[in-house]
């Protein structure tokens, strides 16, 4: 079966940018291709209705699907970008902001030239991935707060069977930090673990990281699903870094780098789901 092109996407290369692994009743799918061109990008502005970042993975995408039941999540770069916030709203400020808003507008898309539309700028998403729950609507994610992914088991150094790497978009805001959306997944024998992560700094104001993390009993045939999304003012956390220890260069490389920076960050939101889909 080929797999779903994204809109307005280069059909041809998809079965070759496309890796596949299935593993009890789930299949996995990796799909790497690069940046958008000019034409699917104008199609995916008018349709968002904001400008999008100029890295952007357009046809790039990431898949869990439960066979027997059609049941699937999928990340991509379009519906995260579908969730940053369009009104300007609640808009983190820089010194360049608006300059940077001003030549972004003059974006050749159809319906932005001519309608200022103020949007959050640094492209910051609570997206969780989209989940399809099959034919006939069936079992879906459910709010399970008792619920935990169990990090001890995925500490286990069990042989990694798949494992893959997707960026789906990126941004360095206009040289006034970063907003980078990537997707990591490994796949062992019982068990797989997906990270969708979203690092967003804005120097001197906010860094924020938001994680999405999809856990799959390939025994039990459950998914678990848990978001967290953390933030602190950029002194702060630079702050922090330096009480571990680091000097100053050190904690310029720190602050690019959102593995060194996430344990920092106090939790503003977390929700955990779950779904068997056994039976």
């Amino acid at each position: 079966m080929r797999p779903p092109a994204s809109p307005g996407s280069p059909t041809p290369n998809l079965s070759s940018a496309t890796k596949t692994h299935t593993q009890g009743h789930f299949t996995v799918l990796a799909r790497k291709l690069p940046i958008s061109k000019a034409g699917p990008i104008s199609a995916m502005e008018s349709r968002l209705g904001i400008p999008i970042p100029e890295m952007i993975f357009g046809d790039n995408l990431v898949s869990i699907t439960h066979n027997p039941s059609g049941w699937s999540v999928s990340f991509a770069a379009e519906p995260a970008l579908d969730l940053v916030n369009k009104t300007g709203e609640d808009m983190i400020q820089v010194a360049h902001a608006k300059d940077w808003t001003s030549s972004r507008e003059n974006s050749s898309a159809v319906g932005i030239r001519e309608v200022v539309r103020p949007f959050d700028w640094t492209y910051s998403t609570s997206y969780r991935g989209t989940e399809e729950r099959g034919s006939g609507g069936g079992k879906g994610l459910v709010e399970s707060p008792d619920r935990q992914i169990p990090l001890e088991l995925l500490k286990r150094r069990d042989p990694i069977l798949f494992f893959d790497e997707v960026v789906l978009f990126e941004s360095e805001l206009d040289d006034n930090g970063i907003s980078l959306v990537s997707v990591k997944l490994r796949v062992m024998e019982h068990r797989m673990l997906l990270l969708c992560r979203q690092f967003m700094r804005v120097d001197g104001v906010l860094v924020r990281v938001r994680d999405t993390r999809v856990y799959v009993d390939f025994v039990r045939d459950e998914v678990i699903r848990e978001y967290t999304a953390k933030e602190d003012k950029f002194e702060n956390v630079r702050r922090g870094l330096m009480m571990s220890g680091l000097g100053p260069d050190a904690v310029t490389v720190a602050l690019r780098d959102a593995n060194q920076i996430a344990g920092l960050l106090p939790v503003v939101e977390q929700r955990v789901e779950s779904v068997e889909l056994a039976g």
